[in-house]
C-alpha cells in the first residue's frame, strides 16, 4: 500500500498511526510513547500488526498536554489537568460536572498558568530588548565599515 493509501485508510477507519500523529502535534515518535508510558495518552486501539491507532481526541489530548508543557506542569499535574478538562460523566449522565474540590482545582490551575504566561511574556520582552540591541549594534558596526 503507498502512503496516500495509508493515509486515506486511517482517515476512514479515523484512526492514524502514530507518524501522522508526530506530524500533526509537532511531538516526536519518542514523545509520544513516553507520553504513553506515563498515562497521559493511550492509543485507541491497535492495527492487527501492533501498530498504535490514535483518533482525533487522542490527538487532541496531546495538543493539550504539549500546551501545557510549557508552562511547567509536572507529569501529575498534566494528568489531573487532562482528567478536569474531560472529566468522565457521573451516575450515568451524558455531560460531566466538576464538583467543588476539582472546581477549586482548576481554578488552581488557571491562576498558576496565567502567572506563567506573564513569566514568559516579561522574559520575551527582555529578549525582544536584547535583540534590538543587537540589531541596533550591528547596524552601527555595518555603517561604520562601509566609511571610507
Amino acid at each position: 500500500m503507498s502512503p496516500a493509501e495509508e493515509v486515506r485508510v486511517h482517515h476512514v477507519d479515523e484512526h492514524m498511526r502514530i507518524g501522522e500523529v508526530s506530524a500533526r502535534t509537532g511531538l516526536s515518535l519518542r514523545t509520544i510513547r513516553y507520553y504513553e508510558e506515563v498515562g497521559l495518552v493511550a492509543p485507541s486501539a491497535r492495527s492487527q500488526g501492533g501498530f498504535r491507532l490514535y483518533t482525533e481526541p487522542d490527538v487532541a489530548r496531546l495538543q493539550l498536554v504539549r500546551r501545557m508543557k510549557p508552562l511547567g506542569f509536572q507529569l501529575d499535574e498534566m494528568r489531573e489537568l487532562l482528567d478536569l478538562l474531560h472529566p468522565a460523566p457521573r451516575g450515568g449522565g451524558g455531560t460531566a460536572t466538576l464538583d467543588e474540590g476539582e472546581l477549586r482545582r482548576l481554578r488552581e490551575f488557571t491562576e498558576r498558568a496565567e502567572r506563567r504566561c506573564a513569566e514568559l511574556a516579561a522574559t520575551l520582552d527582555t529578549a525582544e530588548d536584547f535583540a534590538a540591541m543587537l540589531r541596533e549594534s550591528l547596524a552601527r558596526h555595518l555603517e561604520r565599515a562601509r566609511r571610507p
